[in-house]
Parts: C-alpha cells; sequence; structure tokens
C-alpha cells in the first residue's frame, strides 16, 4: 500500500511539474518602460526583475520622444528579449490617453500573458486604464511572485501580506521596486522594433513641464533619505534638513502632514499614498510615525529620529537603532 502511494504521488508530481514547465513556456510579459526620454527610471529594472521571475520571454515598451537611448540603454539589461519602440510627438508627455491605446494593441499583437510596470505615479495612472479596457482586475504594488498566477501584495498600511491569485487571461499588476533587486544593465543583446502605433486619440493634449532642478539624489533611489514632519512647524525650518540632506548626500522626503501645511510640495511626499522608499539610511524629523507614513520607509535598512531643538538650533545628535 505504501509503494502505490508513494508511485502514485510520484507520477502525480511529475505531471504537474511537466504541466508548470509547459506553462511556463507560455508566458510572456510586456513590461511598460518608464523614462525621460535621454534617461531611464530605475524602477524599470526592478521591474524587469520581477518580470523575470514569471519565466518565459520578458519584453519592454519603449514610448516618446527621441528616446534612442533608453532603447539602446534597454537592450542591454540581462533578462530582456525584445525592446518594442514607439516614437511620435502623439507620446511626448506620456499621457495615460494616447499610451493605453498602444499598448493593448501590443498586446493584441504580441498575446502577452502579462503587462506591468513600476508602482510609481506613471504606473499607478496607466496600468488600471489598461485594466479597466481589457476588462480585468488589476493587482496593484506587488512585493513577491509566487508563479506566474499568484502574487503577494502587503495590506493596512503594510500590517499584513495578501497572496493573490489571479485567474484573469492578461494579468496586469504593478511592482514595488524595493522589493527586487535591479537587473543589471549590461549582459544582455536584446532585439529592437517599431510597434505598431495607433492613430492618436486626441482626447488630451500635452502643454507644458517645468522641473525642478536638484543636485541631490531622486528621492525614490537614494542610499541616504532625511525627511521632515509636522513636528518642524514651518517651511522655512526645511531649511534646516536641505543643510543635513547636502552634507550626507541625501534625499529630502516629508510626511504628509508636511505637504498638507504646505512646507514642502507634494513630490517629496513619502508614505502609503506618497512615494516608497528604501534606503541604507532614514532619518525621520519631527514625525509622529503615523502607520500611513511608516509603510513608505519601513524597508529602510536602518532608522534614525534626531532630536532637534528648533529655538536654539543646537547640533543634531543621530541615534540609530
Amino acid at each position: 500500500m505504501k509503494v502505490v502511494f508513494y508511485i502514485y504521488n510520484k507520477e502525480l508530481e511529475n505531471t504537474l511539474r511537466g504541466k508548470s514547465a509547459s506553462v511556463l513556456r507560455f508566458q510572456s510579459t510586456l513590461v511598460i518602460a518608464e523614462h525621460a526620454n535621454d534617461t531611464l527610471a530605475p524602477i524599470t529594472l526592478n521591474t524587469i526583475t520581477a518580470a523575470k521571475h514569471l519565466g518565459g520571454e520578458v519584453s519592454c515598451l519603449v514610448a516618446g520622444t527621441k528616446c534612442d537611448k533608453v532603447v539602446q540603454d534597454l537592450c542591454k539589461v540581462a533578462g530582456v528579449a525584445k525592446v518594442l519602440v514607439a516614437q511620435h510627438d502623439t507620446y511626448k508627455g506620456f499621457l495615460p490617453e494616447e499610451l493605453t491605446p498602444l499598448i493593448l494593441a501590443t498586446q493584441k499583437q504580441f498575446n502577452y500573458t502579462h503587462i506591468c510596470a513600476g508602482a510609481s505615479a506613471f504606473g499607478k495612472n496607466l496600468l488600471p486604464r489598461i485594466a479597466a479596457k481589457l476588462d480585468v482586475a488589476p493587482i496593484s504594488d506587488i512585493i513577491a511572485i509566487k508563479s506566474p498566477d499568484i502574487f503577494v501584495r502587503t495590506i493596512y498600511a503594510g500590517n499584513a501580506l495578501c497572496t493573490v491569485k489571479c485567474d484573469e487571461k492578461v494579468k496586469v499588476f504593478s511592482v514595488r521596486g524595493t522589493s527586487f533587486e535591479a537587473a543589471a544593465t549590461s549582459g544582455g543583446s536584446a532585439s529592437s522594433e517599431n510597434a505598431s502605433s495607433p492613430s492618436p486619440v486626441g482626447i488630451a493634449e500635452w502643454l507644458d513641464q517645468k522641473l525642478t532642478k536638484s543636485d541631490r539624489p531622486e528621492l525614490t533611489g537614494a542610499k541616504v533619505v532625511v525627511s521632515g514632519g509636522r513636528g518642524l512647524k514651518s517651511g522655512e525650518n526645511f531649511k534646516l534638513l536641505y543643510d543635513l540632506a547636502d552634507q550626507l548626500h541625501a534625499a529630502v522626503g516629508a510626511s504628509r502632514a508636511a505637504v498638507d501645511a504646505g512646507f514642502v510640495p507634494n513630490d517629496m511626499q513619502v508614505g502609503q499614498t506618497g512615494k516608497i522608499v528604501a534606503p541604507e539610511l532614514y532619518i525621520a524629523v519631527g514625525i509622529s510615525g503615523a502607520i500611513q507614513h511608516l509603510a513608505g520607509m519601513k524597508d529602510s535598512k536602518a532608522l534614525s529620529m534626531p532630536k532637534i531643538n528648533l529655538r536654539y538650533k543646537l547640533k543634531v545628535f543621530l541615534c540609530l537603532f
């Protein structure tokens, strides 16, 4: 009886293993590249790593104007099999109203089983539209991949993990960049080809964009982040953090309370409704530690909460724990 039971399970295991390998052969993932025409957003490399966990071929779609350098860089990324390119004035500003038809046409042409992008403002704006057009339920902000149809994401402001099984024909999901290593930027030899661009939708028009120039590192990719909260009491006091950040070559962030109070612009917000960071050192000044803020920085390697007397401007003492 034991022998029969063992043989039965062994045969079943081999059958399932063969079925799993067969499924993986038919997997194909389209990664929507986030970029600024001349530079690739770091979160795209993390998303490529996540896509490789699915098995099968990984392709990247680059849409924009004059983005040849980004295409060349992506062709060198390890694990990327193909780079699809759509260059047109229509994609200036990366309007989701124009990108969505392009992605749908690309998915239909190559029959991708998975579509993903980083869980940034770009991805959060674009992927729900794609999912709605495909009539599927999207999965947001995944932190792990168990199989081609099983994903892990956080819930309750990061206090619990939720394992999600997706039975949709096309899986659409966004990737938390801090949960996956960046793909190697060398060693790849992907081919590039032009994607079939549909006619412009024309319901939205890109007017202008004004970017604030800074010598500090980008917030989501910085190794050191200095964040301020409501306890700083004014935007003027944030200058203390700017001086500290410059000494540490750090990025500057803020809590939602500081943003809502008008101390700093909202692109500095760290938290559940802001940016997700995972630096080697996170310095929090005047922040109470609400769970919504912790959800955006809990993956930091080390945390410091210095005590600063704003009245007498005493020296800052760091206490790591």
